[in-house]
């Protein structure tokens, strides 16, 4: 059958049209201009990001990292539009009918201004990775602070991520990587640098200029591979250090595991970074039955007059020397313990003198976590008074930490530790803050201070190069992700990406009681 526009007279007009090669009435001459609606905190008046603003018909839109929407929806121009408002941590007031929502004039170049509360301690500030982070600011012709504001390196989606300072630069390193041409992206940790705030670097609380290092030939401008390394699978990287080798230049070490289905590691090892080909190199090759290896987020500590790399996710109980020949070689390795040296994963041996829990350093043996905790309490082994987490909410609910970080903070004079929580009211999207006067602990009182509705916010990740205001002022990111929340509605451009947070350590709800431990074994 012959196509009924053939040996057809149709106008030229309309058969462009039939055609699609004429798109009627959609120019950006022609469109009329969007309608601005701009989601801020009443109490600091900054944009929120994240913020979902759902039309009666179920129409979402989130607002982007200045907690702005561009709205310009064909029929709701020129009417009254009722917008339900949402947000994690965020709340909005209701109206007489119980709605959390307001109504709003839709006009061409309009504006309204939606002030909206605070539930979390920390502030929402921005997105770091993935595509539209500014998406609607320019779309509403607004300058916006990063030079790529929507999108840098091709990324559409990051996982966890990792930062060191090397040679006076941040360099983040992240997890498995979308791209916008496929399904599959980049599973061999892309990475990427910036400059510090006060040295070219943008204020931490406006955002992060990302560079990242791109494959310009193989992935057409895609965030390259740094560590494909040999073996089949993914590769991951943590744990990363720098240290200064015998002529006092600085080099960058890292741990990595190479993965395979359904989420095995079959090969774990130490890796360098050549800063001139933006590529990791093999290092070292490490037995995967070692208890002890370098991982999580680390940072120096001098004690008695010696310089050691702690390594913690997050409470940092495993250290080493902080020289190069050490961290290569783990017999140097030490775990923060009450277990007898040489435990392994199952061991139940606990050491006392005199009744009491004897903690130390000490070699060949595996790391003290909250899960080897919570099961030597449950197994009788030690009281739960006797342990080194004792973290607690308000109501005297035993908080476990799944991941996140530790750092010294000049403004508590405290080690500082943001974690999320497992087995909170979301899976793994309740983060915590808690504080101690040692490294090694112990952690009684913890704060929430960021929540989440049934979504995920995993593997939080401090960045004391940001700290301002003497260290009152903190930044941490974590993954924002449906992956373990059992949500099946993924936030479109949020989703599997790093969004930053804001703490400010003066804030009255982190008042944590000055009480001495429980544990008198210390």
């Amino acid at each position: 059958m012959e196509s009924p526009v053939r040996n057809t007279l149709v106008a030229p007009t309309t058969l462009a049209v039939l055609l699609g090669c004429i798109t009627i009435g959609v120019s950006a001459a022609d469109r009329p201009s969007s309608f601005e609606i701009q989601v801020v905190d009443q109490v600091t008046g900054r944009g929120v990001p994240l913020v979902e603003l759902r039309t009666v018909n179920d129409i979402r839109h989130y607002t982007d990292s200045a907690g702005r929407v561009a709205f310009d929806e064909p029929g709701l121009i020129h009417r009254r539009v009722f917008f339900h408002v949402s947000s994690h941590g965020y709340e909005f007031p209701k109206d007489e009918f119980g709605y959390r929502g307001t109504r709003l004039q839709i006009t061409p170049g309009g504006k309204a201004t939606l002030k909206i509360k605070r539930l979390n301690i920390a502030e929402r500030i921005y997105r770091v990775t993935g595509a539209g982070v500014y998406r609607d600011s320019q779309l509403l012709g607004h300058r916006t602070p990063t030079g790529q504001p929507v999108l840098n390196g091709k990324v559409f989606g990051s996982d966890s991520v990792v930062t060191a300072l090397f040679r006076n630069r941040i360099y983040w390193f992240w997890g498995d990587t979308n791209r916008p041409s496929y399904p599959l992206g980049n599973f061999h940790v892309p990475g990427a640098c910036s400059r510090r705030p006060g040295d070219g670097g943008l204020d931490p609380e406006t955002g992060v200029d990302l560079e990242y290092f791109v494959d310009s030939a193989g992935q057409d401008g895609f965030a390259k591979p740094t560590a494909r390394l040999p073996g089949k699978g993914p590769t991951w990287i943590n744990g990363l250090v720098t240290l200064r080798d015998e002529n006092r230049q600085e080099r960058l070490f890292g741990m990595y595991i190479k993965i395979k289905p359904p989420l095995t590691v079959y090969q774990r090892g130490l890796i360098e970074f050549d800063d001139e080909k933006r590529e990791w190199k093999k290092v070292a090759e490490f037995d995967l039955k070692a208890p002890l290896f370098p991982f999580g987020h680390p940072f120096k500590h001098v004690e008695d007059g010696v310089e050691y790399v702690h390594f913690g996710d997050p409470f940092p109980l495993v250290r080493v020397r902080a020289s190069i020949k050490k961290l290569q070689d783990l017999s140097n390795y030490q775990a923060y313990t009450c277990l007898v040296a040489g435990s392994r994963k199952m061991s139940q041996d606990v050491e006392r003198v005199r009744g009491k829990l004897k903690w130390g350093w000490k070699p060949d043996t595996v790391p003290y976590t909250p899960r080897l905790q919570a099961r030597l309490i449950k197994q009788g082994h030690i009281k739960p008074t006797e342990g080194l987490f004792q973290l607690h909410d308000g109501d005297g609910k035993a908080i476990l930490v799944h991941r996140g970080s530790v750092c010294w903070n000049d403004f508590r004079r405290k080690w500082i530790m943001i974690g999320v929580q497992q087995y909170g009211s979301s899976f793994l999207g309740e983060v915590w803050y808690a504080e101690s006067d040692r490294v090694v602990g112990p952690w009684t009182d913890a704060r929430k201070i960021v929540t989440h509705r049934k979504y995920s916010f995993y593997n939080p990740k401090q960045h004391p190069f940001f700290d301002k205001h003497g260290g009152r002022v903190v930044f941490f990111e974590g993954t924002y992700a449906t992956t373990f929340s059992g949500n099946d509605q993924p936030t479109p451009r949020y989703n599997y990406n790093q969004v930053m947070y804001k703490l400010d350590l003066s804030h009255p709800e982190l008042r944590l009681p000055d009480r001495q431990p429980s544990t008198d074994n210390q």
